[in-house]
């Protein structure tokens, strides 16, 4: 399918709709081609569960209100770094 730059301005979600299902969408300017529109694939890439595992763990006094005390401390006399 082809269509012009305004009448794909006009019709922007039925093309898309057309391009979703497979078909080729062409929007071309002054009757040249100059843009296909295309569904996005999958990404190239799988998450891997567990990524993250071999990471130290905290510390369990890693919430207390002592640290926390000490970074509020740190971020007001902007001795952070």
């Amino acid at each position: 399918m082809q269509c012009n730059m305004l009448e794909a301005k006009n019709q922007l979600s039925k093309l898309v709709q057309a391009a979703l299902a497979g078909e080729d969408v062409v929007i071309a300017n002054k009757g040249v081609p100059v843009v296909r529109l295309v569904k996005i694939g999958a990404k190239d890439f799988a998450r891997k569960p567990g990524a993250w595992s071999g990471l130290p763990k905290a510390k369990e006094a890693w919430d207390s209100s002592a640290t926390n005390a000490d970074i509020a401390d740190m971020l007001t006399q902007d001795r952070l770094l």
